[in-house]
């Protein structure tokens, strides 16, 4: 265990303080645990509460408060969010299923039981999804101006000119795939958009089937010029008789097939992992199929035909008003209308890290020596920050060093350049590359062969773990005087300056002596054959996180029973591993207040009597994806704040590498608790979970996001006020 086995309390240079007393650290006996226990339906379903999720996400669209654009650009959302879902989470589960692994989970239900709450449920939030664009999104949109039209809509003129420009550009890369005898079914690609065609030859009154394929190379809402649009499909759906010359066209339906695409590769028979993944994501296009989203008009012979080629079942068939696949909306959502979008934000440099006489960044090395940063992006500039900090040590001829894990990044990462012109430099560059990060390995892998091929030291991680946490170290040798100083970075989000702009996320740079040798360490134990046992500032996944944070959960218990403060507050994107949330019922039946900040999956039932009356949910979403994950314990009056990339899952726990670090200075520690103060003020809003599993909008006066934009504003506006002020008095 990392922490102090009775306080954990650190002080200002970050090692524990003497405890409170000598007594042992608390553990419940087993009445208490038969006290929770008894509760057999204490756990929500993981896979339910994912909905639920997904529905606050459609409730965003739903929002007339919100800027018109931003709620387009949730309905599409909305639908990626869907897609991996089924993808995964339901392929996953059908596959159990078919196996026979017939296990109750831990909300009582059987998979079977829990596949069909997914069809059902899923079933009215997609046709709820399809009503909000037809009726709500799609009207609003052309009262300002944006028209999504059908064909039969457009002009004669606008008919005119998508004729010409399917003739010259779309009609060239269409191919026709037609099913008899001698051409059997077609494969039909994951996630695709596809035309199911009935045609009959005049000649011997014969019906045919064909597939036709709308190419995804072209923008999928055609641009017809004053913001008017019509679907791709569309235009091809009424020029298909230059397909299909001579022949009539009886009926055309789009339709769309889901499929199963988690990766399996037995890690311990591959040889060459980097090889073994390449493999098996040529496989991965060809997974079973999952669902088949189907336009409503399609007739039951046609339906009947999809169905019996594809080999799917009709509960997993879903027909929907047109258009199918609304993940194009982001397109609609990008369109240059700033008045129907949330204002402009552009991120500040934080204080520590911007020169007072200038407001211009300042040299990170030098600021990390005075006083640790702790970042909040994207309020706070990362490329200002974290990717200015890989940037320095590269150029810097002092660094000796550079360590880094790399989960997921931008596809012109400036950090990859960065760590490329380190090696080439000379340092000493060792980067832990995730290749099985999902959906993204085939980018990982390019990164990771252009890094080897620069010269930095390439791994993979440990054999059946992801490796998860962000973690960044670079050496320094400062002179005789200071000697080797360490730097290091933790985080809870991605290094990737794309979505340091969009998820909200915290990360920590400092120079903490046992921080740094503890990240030392773990990268040691990353890239090489030794393991230590423990360390002083960190819990690191597998072994410790759960262990850790139980352990600090009943020393809370044991706070609060003897008298002293105790409170605890935890914001993370899903709360399911079942360990912690006994423990948080265990400490809800102590008397213990709990807040637990939740954006995703929460599977810990808040406010049931005798079991969890002291615990609240909430959930905040918003303009910025909610990503960060902080632990925060009252600790008798001297809170400790844990950092990092943990979420409370089996596979965070279990199977991945993850770190979470404890803030060593009261300062950081004050300013985590201040954010969780406005989360869960009465007034912020947000969604509040009920112990039935419903969340109900808490409709708040105030926004956190835009409460967090508008401090930044203001500290922006002071800084340069300072600035200012000091340029005068040099005049």
């Amino acid at each position: 265990m990392s922490v102090d086995q009775h306080t954990g309390t650190p002080s200002s240079n970050g090692v524990p303080e003497e405890p409170f007393d000598v007594e042992p650290p608390y553990l419940p006996d087993h009445e208490a645990i038969a006290a929770v226990e008894k509760y057999d339906d204490r756990f929500l379903d993981r896979e339910i509460s994912w909905l639920r999720f997904n529905q606050r996400v459609l409730e965003l669209a739903e929002d007339e408060s919100l800027p018109l654009l931003e709620r387009t650009r949730f309905l599409a959302i909305f639908t990626s969010n869907l897609d991996e879902f089924f993808m995964v989470r339901v392929a996953g589960l059908k596959r159990r299923i078919a196996a026979g692994v017939a296990v109750r989970a831990a909300s009582g239900m059987m998979p079977g039981e829990v596949l069909e709450e997914i069809l059902r449920t899923t079933r009215e939030l997609s046709e709820r999804h399809a009503r909000v664009f037809r009726d709500t999104i799609t009207p609003a949109l052309h009262e300002q101006g944006i028209e999504l039209l059908r064909w039969e809509q457009l002009t004669p003129d606008e008919q005119k000119a998508c004729k010409k420009l399917f003739k010259e550009r779309v009609f060239p890369v269409l191919t026709p795939l037609a099913v008899d005898p001698a051409h059997p079914f077609p494969y039909i690609s994951g996630l695709s958009l596809n035309l199911a065609v009935l045609i009959r030859d005049p000649k011997t009154d014969k019906q045919h089937f064909a597939r036709v394929k709308v190419p995804p190379n072209f923008t999928r809402f055609m641009p017809l010029g004053n913001h008017r649009f019509v679907p791709l499909e569309d235009v091809i759906r009424e020029r298909l008789r230059k397909l299909f010359p001579g022949m009539e066209v009886l009926e055309v339906h789009a339709f769309r097939v889901t499929r199963n695409e988690d990766l399996e590769v037995e890690e311990d028979d591959a040889e060459n992992l980097l090889a073994a993944l390449e493999k098996e994501l040529l496989r991965r296009r060809f997974g079973p199929p999952v669902r088949l989203e189907v336009e409503e008009s399609m007739t039951d012979d046609v339906l009947d035909l999809l169905i019996s080629e594809l080999g799917v079942s009709r509960q997993e068939v879903f027909r929907l008003p047109g258009p199918l696949d609304l993940r194009a909306l982001h397109g609609i959502a990008d369109l240059n209308l700033e008045k129907l979008k949330f204002p402009a934000f552009v991120p500040t440099t934080h204080p520590r890290l911007a020169e007072v006489e200038s407001a211009a960044p300042v040299d990170v090395f030098k600021a990390a020596r005075r006083h640790d940063v702790l970042l909040h992006h994207p309020y706070d500039s990362f490329a200002t920050s974290v990717q200015r900090f890989i940037e320095q040590a590269a150029a810097d001829p002092h660094v000796l060093a550079i360590k880094q894990t790399l989960y997921r990044t931008s596809g012109d990462s400036p950090i990859i350049d960065a760590l490329i012109d380190a090696a080439e430099a000379g340092k000493q560059v060792l980067v832990l590359v995730e290749i099985k990060a999902r959906f993204d390995e085939q980018a990982n892998i390019r990164w990771a062969r252009k890094l080897e091929q620069a010269g930095c030291h390439v791994v993979y991680g440990l054999v059946g773990l992801k490796t998860h946490c962000k973690l960044a170290l670079v050496v320094r040798d400062e002179g005789e005087h200071h000697g080797i100083r360490r730097y290091t970075h933790i985080g809870t989000g991605n290094y990737n300056s794309k979505t340091a702009r969009l998820y909200e996320d915290i990360g920590l740079i400092t120079t903490n002596e046992a921080i740094g040798e503890d990240v030392a360490h773990l990268f040691n134990n990353l890239s090489g054959w030794s393991r230590a046992a423990e360390y002083e500032q960190l819990l690191v996944a597998p072994d410790g996180v759960r262990t850790g944070l139980v352990e600090q959960i009943h020393r809370e218990i044991d706070h609060h029973l003897k008298g002293r403060p105790a409170r605890i507050r935890l914001k993370a994107n899903s709360v399911v591993d079942e360990a912690v949330i006994d423990a948080l019922y265990l400490a809800s039946q102590a008397g213990v207040p709990v807040q637990l900040l939740v954006r995703g999956i929460c599977a810990l039932r808040p406010g049931v009597p005798g079991l969890s009356e002291t615990i609240e949910v909430r959930s905040i979403l918003g303009r910025f994806l909610e990503h960060s994950r902080l632990f925060w314990f009252e600790n008798a009056g001297d809170p400790v704040v844990w950092l990092g990339s943990a979420d409370m899952m089996h596979r965070n726990l279990d199977r991945r590498v993850e770190v979470l670090v404890r803030l060593p200075q009261q300062e950081e520690i004050r300013a985590v608790g201040d954010l969780l103060d406005l989360a869960f003020e009465p007034e912020t809003d947000s969604w509040v979970l009920g112990p039935d599993g419903s969340w109900a909008r808490n409709r708040g006066s105030q926004h956190l996001q835009e409460l967090l934009i508008e401090r930044q504003r203001h500290r922006r506006q002071a800084l340069l006020q300072k600035a200012q002020q000091a340029s005068a008095n040099r005049g």
